[in-house]
């Protein structure tokens, strides 16, 4: 490397230079009259001619060269060095980026250079310190309509999406947009209107659930979406009518016994029939599946539940409906809680669901199996023959598990790995947190909490169950996982989704089994109201009287009862109330083991 003194006039330029957009007048009038006032300060940079020639080739420093032969200089200082293997065209590109970056079309036109020379694309974008996403970006110019290119160059480029859907349109179809978008002289490019006029709605291939049989049926041909992610199936069709009728004819033939094909909504949801009740756990045997296409034509699948047919005078339930339907209309006056109704209704499910594999797979000690035991009959949810009146609630789902007790010759069986699985079998028919009848109110969280059922909650964060939460709640839970809370609450939403998706599952804290210390408070006073009847029939006060108790006939038309009948629930279906708590001492089980 060595510095001569040499005519401008007989320097050449470098045919790999990656500047090719003239400058503009400003700024080579500024940088002539720098030069006229102190010379050139940074001399350029040539070569000798790789060809053979006796000439120099210039490798930095073009514009300094012109200006000089303006300012009328006879001679100026060039540094001297040896050419590059690929005649400085990566030296061009970096020199250029780092005195003054190139617009998008000329880093895209010295891109594509360096690839013809052998230059992969991450190599270029470590030597450029750019992103490979921003190599892959600029090299989508080559398949954008050269008149689109000549503006672009001017610095009004699209956003990478924009760009992308105008590199994936043919010539003839950008042409025809163009011509129809062109901007006036000094004007900048709709582009918007240019992207929405070369896009098309694209359904993908991994999406689709039909095989080729009916792929040829249907006459879809896929094309390669040579833009989308490596690692993903991008192959798609536009090709739209004829995806979503294979998609409805393979929900056609693969529709489940009990299911049925429904309708979505404005909202995308699906349409399920009157009064079905969505349901978020697992189904049951009775329950109904419904299948649709969601908005990007995938196939989905529902589970929901019919309600059983009831008497016309059985109105609780409607009642109900009713008052939380004006509850939510009426909703825009007061502030949303942090879950509804429809929230706490999906964790009850989850509770169940996750309670009743505990009860099913968790390591549960003997001790501990007949505690629950005692703890499960105790539930609300629980109605059982005492003696004290003629009915009897739910007995035909526990003969079976008995049944599994008995021996060949009807007598008791007392293999524990019998008594065990029915045990457990026995509980999980009991035990349960959905709410409604079926709710065995806190025993059921006690027993949760005490055999670890939280451990089998499933994952909350989906865009169902978080559309229960508030804002307040959702910002609550994206911060404790370092996620920004957005300005709408639907985007705040769809980042927690996808964040759930990859990461850790999401379990609301209210969905935890547990129990909250006032209903414990509440439990633990049953045993302190016992201790002090007890005190008083011991003083001989004649507080409960069993005779006219058991004596109480209950009719089918009035079941107002005088003698502590008066769960609404109950009194709704005929079913008088369980009175056994009113017994004599001597006819309780404690009284018996006190004997």
């Amino acid at each position: 490397m060595h510095i001569l003194k040499l005519d401008p006039r007989a320097l050449k330029d470098n045919p790999d230079g990656a500047r090719r957009s003239k400058s503009s007048p400003q700024a080579d009038a500024l940088l002539l009259a720098t030069v006229k006032a102190v010379g050139i300060i940074q001399p350029p940079v040539v070569s000798p001619e790789s060809d053979g020639g006796n000439g120099f080739v210039i490798q930095a420093g073009h514009r300094r060269v012109r200006q000089a032969i303006v300012a009328g200089l006879e001679e100026i200082e060039v540094l001297v060095t040896e050419a590059a293997n690929d005649n400085g065209a990566m030296r061009s590109m970096i020199e250029n980026v780092a005195f003054e970056p190139l617009n998008p079309v000329d880093q895209w036109r010295g891109i594509e250079r360096l690839v013809a020379l052998g230059w992969t694309e991450e190599a270029i974008a470590v030597a450029l310190s750019l992103p490979v996403r921003q190599i892959r970006k600029l090299r989508l110019l080559a398949n954008v309509l050269p008149v689109m290119l000549d503006h672009m160059a001017k610095g009004d480029m699209p956003n990478e999406q924009q760009l992308r859907t105008i590199a994936a349109a043919s010539l003839d179809e950008q042409k025809e947009v163009w011509k129809a978008h062109k901007p006036k002289k000094g004007d900048t490019a709709s582009w918007w209107q240019i992207a929405n006029g070369l896009s098309k709605t694209r359904m993908y291939a991994r999406d689709a659930s039909f095989g080729d049989d009916l792929r040829q049926a249907y006459g879809i041909e896929w094309a390669e979406d040579l833009f989308g992610p490596a690692d993903e199936d991008n192959r798609y069709t536009t090709n739209v009518e004829a995806f979503l009728g294979a998609q409805q004819e393979w929900m056609t033939n693969n529709l489940p016994k009990k299911g049925a094909i429904v309708e979505v909504n404005n909202w995308g949801q699906p349409d399920l029939p009157k009064k079905a009740e969505r349901l978020y756990g697992k189904p049951g045997k009775g329950d109904h599946t419904a299948m649709y296409l969601d908005r990007d034509g995938k196939v989905q699948t529902v589970h929901y539940r019919m309600p059983d047919p009831k008497p016309a005078a059985g109105k609780t339930g409607a009642a109900a409906d009713g008052t939380n339907e004006a509850g939510e209309d009426g909703g825009g006056a007061k502030s949303r809680p942090e879950v509804t109704q429809k929230g706490h209704d999906m964790i009850g499910d989850f509770r169940t669901d996750a309670l009743h594999e505990a009860l099913a797979r968790a390591p549960i000690e003997d001790d501990m199996l007949m505690t629950l035991m005692v703890i499960a009959f105790a539930g609300q949810n629980v109605r059982v023959d005492s003696g004290a009146n003629d009915h009897v609630f739910g007995p035909k789902r526990f003969k079976r598990h008995v049944a599994r007790l008995l021996t060949d010759d009807g007598g008791l069986s007392f293999d524990m790995e019998r008594v065990r699985v029915a045990a457990r079998s026995m509980l999980v028919e009991v035990l349960s947190c959905r709410r409604g009848m079926s709710n065995s109110g806190v025993v059921s969280r006690i027993a949760g909490e005490a055999i670890g059922a939280d451990g089998y909650l499933p994952n909350m964060g989906t865009e169902d169950f978080l559309t229960c939460l508030s804002r307040q709640a959702l910002e609550a839970a994206a911060s404790e996982v370092n996620i920004q809370p957005r300005p709408r609450v639907r985007e705040t939403r769809s980042a927690l989704v996808e964040h759930f998706k990859a990461e850790a599952s999401f379990v609301h804290p209210a969905a935890f089994f547990a129990p909250d210390p006032q209903d414990i408070a509440d439990l633990i006073r049953q045993a302190d109201d016992a201790d002090a009847d007890d005190v008083a029939d011991d003083a001989g006060g004649d507080s409960v009287d069993a005779a006219p108790i058991a004596d109480v006939n209950f009719d089918d038309t009035d079941i107002a009862d005088e003698h502590g009948a008066t769960d609404p629930e109950l009194v709704d279906a005929g079913i008088p109330q369980d009175t056994s708590d009113d017994l004599a001492e001597e006819h309780s089980t404690y009284g018996i083991a006190a004997e």
